[in-house]
């Protein structure tokens, strides 16, 4: 049976690039003073989420060697340009909407314009998950973390309302 790179299941991939990046992460905390679970450094904490990336990673690279190697494709799938282009264009909206309108705004944008990239999604189901992460938004970010962008700004343009 010849091994060939291509065959192997996504998730060993996926595995691999995990433990790579952990391994990175881990390699450069231990660039700081890391100290002990008493006395944390600067370099603890990023240390542990390294280790626990590589743990993870071999976990899935293993359950991914595991399972059914995968046919080799025969089709050949074409660009998906509605939803690039939707994903992209919802980090535009949020970037401009959050500096002249607020959070609010600008996170109910970006979720709506970029969950309508996905052909599955209806405006309906586009909308209620909108307004989930924009409450999941508004209380991590502006209650929990007290983030300094407003809810809402209005007027949008200063300048125009003198």
């Amino acid at each position: 049976m010849q091994f060939r790179l291509a065959s192997l299941h996504k998730n060993v991939w996926g595995g691999t690039l995990m433990v790579a990046l952990g391994g990175g992460v881990v390699w450069q905390s231990l660039q700081y003073r890391v100290g002990s679970l008493r006395v944390m450094g600067p370099g603890y904490f990023p240390l542990v989420l390294g280790i626990i990336l590589i743990a993870t990673g071999v976990i899935i690279a293993i359950q991914g060697s595991l399972a059914a190697p995968r046919p080799a494709a025969t089709e050949k799938l074409a660009p998906q340009w509605k939803a690039w282009a939707l994903i992209s264009l919802g980090i535009i909206a949020f970037v401009v909407l959050a500096q002249y309108f607020g959070l609010v705004p600008a996170t109910f944008a970006v979720v709506f314009i970029s969950a309508l990239g996905d052909h599955g999604n209806s405006w309906r189901a586009a909308a209620v998950l909108a307004i989930a992460i924009v409450a999941v938004a508004v209380a991590v970010f502006w209650w929990g973390l007290q983030v300094q962008l407003p809810l809402f700004r209005w007027p949008p343009f200063p300048w125009l309302a003198a």
